[in-house]
């Protein structure tokens, strides 16, 4: 979703130079992004203070000569590393007793900025709250040589309609699709003759598995790529199957057509931001509860989505699924 942030500076300071402070996990995602410069590892793990860390890292960034440095965050120490660089305008929102350490403090209107995204996007402009926040959609580069190297490493068949699917959720079962909801969808969608990608981290092996069974068209990758791998991956496909994640903003950014199953969590605050997803959600009377687990113990808000409502959904007006280009 920060991607937004910099495409809409990235019009409005057309000749800037974008440099973006990250963790380690995600640099090579954002070396992706056509809008960046330069991505910079933050050695600190999350929740660590690291005061000396911070320091040293902003004392080097001070060649740089940042005229604008926006803070995302609403934490003490994700103020520190702008203020240590000394940025001219450091740029966030009011939050842990940050003052001094920004110098353009904002007050968050959460009746006017809804979703995360327009929240990042609005600090990136001038006035400091519009009821017309405009949110470009992500795009992601694709690397064309790193996917054929990938493909032939992994013997990925692409001769045939593949569909990816991303059964993990970091947050919690709550945002979660049933595992044996996705193996009967992956069964299913080999039956009309398509190919299943199952994408994820290695925590989500054993659920790929599941999923995967013995069935030689649908491919267990979960572990065995790196990110940027499976951005070049999910560029093969025709349609993506995912939960409320990471994996599905990713999927998103490279334009595929995406369908987005919510549980716990609630579109209207983190939406796809694609202009070809559609989103699966009950909206139940307990709904969004926003917790990992279901407090009522049934899970209705994934349960009673059902294979046959994601079937129509993928073949709802998408012929690409039918052909290769």
């Amino acid at each position: 979703m920060a991607q937004a942030l910099f495409i809409t500076l990235k019009q409005q300071y057309p000749d800037s130079e974008i440099d973006v402070i990250a963790p380690s996990w995600s640099v090579p995602l954002i070396e992706r992004m056509p809008e960046i410069k330069r991505a910079v590892e933050l050695p600190i793990r999350h929740k660590q203070l690291k005061l000396a860390s911070r320091y040293q890292l902003g004392k080097q960034l001070r060649e740089r000569q940042y005229s604008l440095s926006i803070v995302t965050p609403r934490s003490f120490k994700s103020a520190l590393i702008p203020f240590f660089a000394k940025a001219k305008q450091r740029r966030g929102y009011r939050g842990e007793m940050r003052y001094g350490l920004l110098n353009d403090i904002r007050v968050l209107d959460k009746s006017i900025l809804k979703q995360t995204v327009q929240r990042y996007v609005a600090l990136g402009l001038e006035t400091p709250h519009s009821t017309a926040v405009t949110i470009p959609n992500p795009e992601l580069t694709i690397d064309t040589q790193n996917q054929q190297r990938v493909v032939k490493k992994l013997k990925l068949d692409i001769s045939q309609p593949v569909v990816g699917l991303m059964p993990g959720a970091e947050y919690g079962p709550a945002k979660q699709w049933p595992v044996k909801y996705y193996k009967e969808l992956a069964e299913q969608l080999v039956l009309q003759g398509k190919q299943v990608w199952v994408f994820g981290s290695a925590k989500e092996n054993p659920a790929a598995e599941a999923i995967a069974g013995a069935n030689k068209n649908i491919v267990n990758l979960c572990g065995k790529t790196e990110l940027v791998d499976v951005v070049d991956l999910i560029a093969l496909t025709s349609q993506v199957v995912t939960n409320d994640s990471g994996l599905m903003h990713v999927a998103c950014a490279t334009g595929k057509n995406v369908i987005a199953i919510y549980g716990s969590s609630d579109p209207v605050y983190t939406p796809p931001l694609s202009n070809t997803a559609t989103i699966l959600y009950k909206d139940l009377d307990c709904s969004p509860c926003f917790e990992r687990t279901c407090p009522l113990e049934h899970l209705n808000c994934l349960n009673t989505i059902s294979v046959t409502d994601v079937i129509a959904s993928i073949n709802n007006g998408h012929d690409d699924l039918n052909k290769r280009d």
